[in-house]
C-alpha cells in the first residue's frame, strides 16, 4: 500500500455469530481522495465504516487511518475523524444552532472558529437555525448532519449512505458539496447503494456479501467490461425478460428502466439474430441497440462470479 494513503485496510474480517459481514478485505484510500463503496444493503458497508471510525473492532486484520491504528490509537483518531452515520443521529429536540454548537463543543472549538469550512453548507439551513432538528426536512437534516461532522475540521470524513431517503435534487446538491470539500484537501469516504453515484467518486470499490469485487476509477470499472452489451425493448417488457433469458447466447439479462440490458456469451452475435429470436416468440416493436456499460452493468456482471 502507498505511503500516500490516508486509510489502509489489510485482510479485515468481521462476523456476527455465524454471519460473515466482511471477508478478509483489503484496500487503501489516498490522501485527499473521494472514495466510494458501492453496494446494496447488507453488503458490509456499515460494518466497515463503524470500524474505520473506531466504533467496532475487527475480528482479524488491521485498519489504520492517517497512520493511527483504529484499536490502539482510537482516542487520537476520533479527534481527526468526521462521521455521518446512515441514520440521522443528531439531537432532535435541540435546534439547528444548538446541535452545531454542541458538536463543536465536544471537540473544544466553536462554530465561528471553523465557519469557513461549513459556510457553503450551513448557510442553506442557517435561516432555520432556531428550528428543532426533528422538524427539518430530509435534505435539511442531511446538511445539518454534514455541518456537525465537519465543524471540528477533520482530516478524514466518513459518510455512510448519506443520500439514502432524500429527494433527487438534494442528492445532487449533496454530491456538489462533497466535490467542494474534496477540493479543500479533506479525504472523503462515502458509501451508497446508488450505482449512478459512482461516477462522482475518484475511485470506487464494488462490494457485495462482505467481499470487494473490484476497485478502480469509475471509467476503469467500465473499461473492464469485455462483453457486448445491448439495450433491448419490445411491447411486453416482462415477457421480453423471460424470453431473453432463454436465448442460447444470453449471458445475463436484467431490467433497466424500460429496457432489458442483455450481455452475450459470444461477441460474434449480430443484432439481427436477437430480433429474429424475439420475432419467433411473437414480440412486437422490437428495438435492439448496442450500448456502453454503466457501473451497475459492471456490478451485475461481477455478481455472476466472473470478473469481466
Amino acid at each position: 500500500m502507498s505511503t500516500n494513503s490516508s486509510i489502509i485496510a489489510n485482510n479485515v474480517t468481521k462476523r456476527y455469530g455465524e454471519r460473515l459481514a466482511l471477508d478478509a478485505i483489503s484496500f487503501d484510500v489516498r490522501k485527499g481522495e473521494l472514495f466510494g463503496f458501492i453496494g446494496p444493503d447488507g453488503a458490509g458497508k456499515t460494518s466497515l465504516f463503524r470500524m474505520i471510525t473506531t466504533l467496532l473492532v475487527p475480528d482479524s486484520g488491521s485498519i489504520t487511518v492517517e497512520g493511527l491504528d483504529i484499536v490502539k490509537d482510537y482516542v487520537k483518531l476520533r479527534k481527526i475523524l468526521g462521521y455521518m452515520p446512515g441514520r440521522f443521529s443528531l439531537y432532535q429536540d435541540l435546534t439547528v444552532e444548538e446541535n452545531l454548537r454542541f458538536f463543536a463543543g465536544i471537540f473544544k472549538t466553536t462554530p465561528e472558529a471553523n465557519y469557513d469550512l461549513v459556510k457553503d453548507i450551513y448557510s442553506q439551513i442557517e435561516p432555520f437555525k432556531n428550528r428543532k432538528a426533528g422538524k427539518l426536512s430530509g435534505g435539511m437534516k442531511q446538511k445539518l448532519a454534514l455541518s456537525c461532522a465537519l465543524i471540528h475540521k477533520p482530516e478524514v470524513l466518513v459518510l455512510d449512505e448519506p443520500t439514502t431517503g432524500v429527494d433527487a435534487v438534494s442528492r445532487i446538491e449533496f454530491w456538489e458539496m462533497l466535490a467542494k470539500l474534496r477540493a479543500s484537501g479533506i479525504t472523503i469516504v462515502v458509501s451508497t447503494p446508488y450505482m449512478d453515484e459512482a461516477s462522482r467518486c475518484d475511485r470506487v470499490a464494488l462490494i457485495q456479501n462482505g467481499s470487494i469485487m473490484d476497485i478502480a476509477t469509475p471509467e476503469g470499472i467500465r473499461n473492464n467490461y469485455k462483453r457486448d452489451l445491448w439495450a433491448v425493448k419490445s411491447d411486453d417488457i416482462y415477457r421480453l425478460l423471460i424470453d431473453l433469458r432463454q436465448f442460447k447466447s444470453t449471458w445475463t439479462a436484467f431490467p433497466f428502466g424500460e429496457n432489458i440490458h442483455l450481455s452475450l456469451k459470444e461477441q460474434k452475435i449480430l443484432p439481427s439474430e436477437i430480433v429474429t429470436f424475439l420475432q419467433s416468440s411473437s414480440h412486437q416493436n422490437i428495438q435492439v441497440s448496442k450500448i456502453e456499460p454503466s457501473v451497475e452493468d459492471c456490478f451485475m456482471e461481477l455478481m455472476q462470479g466472473v470478473k469481466s
